[in-house]
């Protein structure tokens, strides 16, 4: 039984990550329709209604709380749980710390999912493609946690861990210099 709960939590981390990075491209897809001239506006906008919508209601919110469900069922049924107070359950701990905040982010996009919506685009394409990274961000953590546990060396974690963000957000600034250089 435990071997199937763990199957059914990480197929549907994955299918909640996949509707969290595809969701952000959306919104800037859509934002940037929001600059074009009409009838392309309009007919863009509406298109990418429709795709956020059903994204977001047919796939990223569903897995979100049935990763939420099979989460803690995988817990208490691999006795996970007793292992968060002793010193080899940190990595648990502090896993669990990241989901929390993986958590935090998919509520800022189902704000920013409320206000495109409404029409309202308080965020640029540029802003938004540094907003798809964070997901990424807390990708990289959560499984090197999951897979590595207690052997992964904290400071060396850290370490890498910012070094990713550096290089994520290097990519970041070099992609928007060629899509300038290009256009």
């Amino acid at each position: 039984m435990y071997a199937y709960l763990k199957a059914l939590h990480i197929i549907f981390i994955v299918t909640w990550f996949a509707g969290m990075f595809y969701i952000v491209r959306l919104f800037i897809y859509n934002t940037e329709a929001a600059e074009k001239p009409e009838p392309e506006k309009s007919i863009l906008q509406k298109q990418f209604s429709v795709m956020i919508k059903r994204l977001w209601f047919g796939i990223t919110w569903p897995s979100a709380i049935l990763t939420l469900i099979f989460g803690p069922w995988v817990m208490l049924n691999g006795s996970w749980q007793k292992s968060l107070t002793d010193e080899s359950g940190r990595w648990l701990f502090i896993k669990l710390c990241f989901v929390l905040l993986l958590y935090v982010y998919h509520f800022s996009l189902h704000k920013i999912y409320k206000q495109q919506s409404l029409g309202v685009f308080k965020y640029n394409s540029q802003q938004l493609r540094i907003w798809n990274e964070v997901a990424t961000i807390f990708l990289v953590p959560i499984v090197m946690l999951a897979t590595v546990k207690s052997s992964l060396s904290w400071v060396w974690g850290l370490v890498g861990l910012v070094a990713f963000i550096i290089v994520l957000m290097a990519a970041i600034k070099i992609y928007k210099a060629l899509r300038k250089r290009n256009e």
